[in-house]
């Protein structure tokens, strides 16, 4: 797959950092010398963490060189290092742990997220905020599309599959078994668009990514014409002549107690 594009990333970057804002406001830690953003891409959501806590070293932790880049640019204060989340160790315990709309894109969270609980100090937190949009119009017809005759000995189901999120309860268990204290709610957020095509500018940053990977450019721009189609009923004009774009997320802060 091809690298994440942080220009096409941070076209939708304010609706994408409010909720980086409200999970970090949901943080009940204090002092703080150590924090990690985990999957913080262009960097807009680690320059939260550098200006809620200014004295702190802040380190970057990403994938995607293309986003490193750019985020070093905005940050040049701040830490950015190429890894992956599933095996990274800090060098220090934390103080915060810091997963912004990134955590959704593993799997097997069950090892995942008592792993990061590990990497936590005494009363630090583990703060996470997930897409949980998998059954929305947005998604549900990225995945109709692709099974499609058309589509379906082009697009591999697994490939184009992002898993499901655990159940809440689920989380909640597993992250109070590994110590924590847990706050755990779920935000759908309304964004008004300007149409359907607006839509699929966002998703082509993210959740199409998988979809479109093993199409040439033609095959892309045909693959989308018929997601443009499928999303158009999905998505009426409202009076205003935009179109509504619900985006459920879950959020969850857990404090290390033990």
């Amino acid at each position: 797959m091809q690298d994440w594009n942080p220009q096409l990333y941070r076209q939708f970057e304010s609706e994408r950092t409010r909720p980086a804002q409200e999970l970090l406001a949901r943080i009940p830690v204090n002092e703080v010398r150590f924090a990690t953003d985990l999957g913080c891409g262009p960097g807009n959501s680690t320059e939260l963490l550098a200006q809620a806590w200014p004295q702190a070293h802040i380190t970057g932790i990403d994938s995607s060189e293309a986003m490193l880049e750019q985020a070093r640019q905005r940050l040049p204060d701040c830490d950015f290092r190429q890894a992956d989340i599933r095996s990274w160790q800090p060098e220090q315990p934390q103080q915060v742990i810091y997963a912004n709309a990134s955590l959704q894109w593993l799997t097997d969270h069950e090892t995942l997220l008592p792993h990061l609980v590990n990497q936590l100090a005494p009363g630090g937190a583990l703060a996470v905020q997930m897409p949980d949009n998998l059954q929305e119009p947005s998604h549900r017809l990225m995945r109709e599309v692709a099974a499609s005759s058309r589509w379906q000995a082009h697009i591999s189901p697994q490939a184009a599959e992002r898993k499901r999120l655990l159940s809440s309860d689920r989380y909640y268990d597993l992250l109070g078994d590994a110590g924590c204290q847990v706050d755990i709610w779920r935000t759908t957020y309304y964004h008004p668009m300007a149409d359907a095509q607006a839509i699929i500018s966002w998703l082509r940053a993210t959740g199409l990514r998988p979809f479109l990977a093993a199409l040439d450019e033609a095959q892309q721009a045909d693959f989308l014409h018929d997601y443009h189609q499928a999303l158009l009923p999905a998505y009426p004009t409202r009076s205003n002549g935009q179109v509504l774009l619900a985006f459920p997320r879950l959020f969850m802060v857990a404090v290390k107690t033990r």
